[in-house]
């Protein structure tokens, strides 16, 4: 299958930050940060794909175009409502820790060392063996197609190569992909990924033996272990994807399907969200109009993140879900939280680098999937066969699990569900501000009642500047400066750090969000900050 190129260039020319356009529809609904990406989702419910074959189709082909943001050696997590049954089902395709014990530091991001074993293709599997309905070599066939055939270097992309420029010439197949001639690729020309798309066919033939247990297997681990890394034949072996049961909340008594752990930033979201039904959001307003507003969903924000810091792996650190994900915790919480006191320590995180995905079918089938580099990418400069070979243990630098656990990441999948019981509203994010990104649009759409278009456009603030990571020192907090200036003043003399960055800041995530109508249309707008759009099929 071959992508038009008139079709690719007109959709390429889209890709850039900026005032996005909503869309609606009855016959299904893809939203993400690239307008190729998200043309591949609609066509395959065009096609008569459901949720799942769609976002399949559009992570795989995210991977050859979004390479900055997003691999086949990353992670893959989604939650799924399907609409006959009414079951609700996670997925983890996350990170395993090697098997060997492991001590990192940031600087060893730079080497083979910050490898960790990766889950993105073992959760394409299992997300189709449980719920596809088109055949494997169709749903990844424009992805082989734009890795071969090439597609135009568009501006976000250039921009990150020029950041990452140094870390580019470092291996023959990074000279070869991104420094033609000697110099870096330019904007409008054709990046073509040969061997990408050779190791996808190889995939769709022979799918998780290729990946975990072959000779492709085995260069990996010969180069990472070169470059000083600690991954084995056996990390491989042994890994799989987890379905496992959603964490369960309630906002506004809304039921609330969210990312459990180790998949923390779901969790996050709802405990956020209980803390906030404990405030007068009706008197005080948004956090454009109160200070009041902005101070605590803040302080919620940032302490729940810096709590969530000692989640590890529930196959070896049980954490009590129900108790943490409770109405009465929140309000203890809230009681300690009023003594006045705020984090004085920067909590470690780890660079941006992911993709999210949400796709509505015309059944009402929902899936929502983050899938991510999980740290700036091309960091240890590292390739195999086409394959971008992640630091992905920047995020173990915030919990390091067991030898052979799940890493804790706070990816964050959400389904919130209307009085019957159906979704409302699905949606996750990318970057540092995920967790922040999502608090405030559900409380726009939901407490506020404002249209998805609005909601994505307005001011935000985000997450622990990557400052802080790097510095450490007391946090500081993201806020964009159209965030009234009274309010940032009066929030940092209540002590409250906060590190102003520019309207439509990238850090504070991109909702890829749908909202489900009781007419049955289903709508859905791409956030300004990234270079995506909105697709009805």
């Amino acid at each position: 299958m071959s992508v038009d190129a008139t079709i690719r260039r007109e959709l390429l020319a889209r890709a850039r930050f900026g005032r996005k356009e909503k869309v609606s529809g009855t016959e299904g609904v893809v939203v993400s940060s690239h307008p190729v990406v998200s043309r591949v989702g609609a066509d395959v419910l065009r096609g008569g794909g459901n949720a799942v074959d769609a976002v399949v189709a559009a992570a795989v082909a995210q991977t050859v175009v979004e390479p900055h943001m997003t691999t086949i050696f990353g992670v893959y997590s989604m939650l799924h409502w399907e609409a006959a049954t009414g079951e609700t089902t996670y997925l983890n395709g996350s990170m395993n820790a090697p098997l060997e014990p492991l001590t990192l530091a940031p600087g060893d991001l730079a080497g083979g060392k910050g490898v960790a074993v990766p889950g993105f293709w073992a959760g394409v599997e299992a997300s189709l063996e449980r719920f596809g309905t088109k055949a494997k070599s169709e749903l990844v066939a424009p992805a082989i197609a734009l890795a071969r055939e090439g597609f135009e270097v568009y501006p976000f992309l250039y921009a990150m190569l020029f950041g990452q420029a140094n870390n580019l010439g470092r291996t023959e197949e990074t000279r070869e992909l991104f420094l033609p001639g000697g110099g870096l690729i330019a904007p409008g020309e054709l990046l073509v990924q040969h061997r990408l798309a050779d190791t996808l066919e190889a995939l769709v033939e022979r799918g998780n033996e290729h990946f975990y247990r072959s000779a492709f297997t085995q260069r990996v681990v010969d180069t990472v272990t070169e470059a000083g890394g600690v991954l084995t034949m056996e990390d491989f072996d042994r890994y799989h994807a987890r379905w496992v049961e959603p964490g369960w909340s309630t906002y506004r008594g809304h039921r609330f399907a969210v990312s459990p752990p180790p998949d923390t930033g779901g969790t996050h979201v709802a405990e956020i969200l209980n803390l906030v039904e404990l405030v007068p959001l009706d008197e005080w307003g948004s956090w454009l109009e109160s200070p009041d507003t902005l101070y605590w969903l803040l302080r919620f924000c940032g302490e729940v993140f810096a709590d969530g810091a000692r989640y590890g792996d529930p196959n070896s650190h049980p954490i009590p879900l129900d108790t943490i994900l409770s109405k009465q915790y929140a309000q203890t919480r809230f009681e300690l939280m009023q003594m006045g006191t705020t984090l004085d320590r920067a909590v470690p995180g780890a660079y941006p680098g992911s993709n999210h995905l949400t796709v509505v079918d015309r059944d009402g089938n929902v899936a929502t999937v983050l899938h991510s580099v999980m740290s700036h990418a091309w960091t240890n400069g590292l390739y195999v066969d086409g394959v971008q070979i992640w630091a992905g243990g920047a995020h173990l630098l915030r919990k390091m699990p067991e030898p052979g656990d799940r890493g804790t990441c706070y990816v964050a999948p959400t389904i919130l569900f209307g009085q019957d019981d159906r979704p409302l509203l699905a949606a996750g994010s990318p970057s540092v501000g995920l967790i922040q990104n999502l608090v405030q649009n559900t409380i726009n759409i939901i407490d506020f009642g404002k249209d998805v278009e609005a909601s994505v456009h307005e001011p935000r603030f985000g997450g622990q500047a990557i400052e802080n990571f790097q510095l450490g020192g007391p946090p500081r907090y993201y806020c964009e400066t159209d965030v009234p200036a009274e309010l940032r003043a009066e929030v940092e003399r209540r002590g409250v750090r906060l590190h102003e960055v520019g309207p439509w800041n990238w850090h504070s995530g991109s909702y890829e969000g749908i909202h489900l109508l009781p007419d049955g249309r289903a709508e859905a707008c791409a956030d300004p900050r990234r270079a995506g759009q909105a697709e009805a099929a």
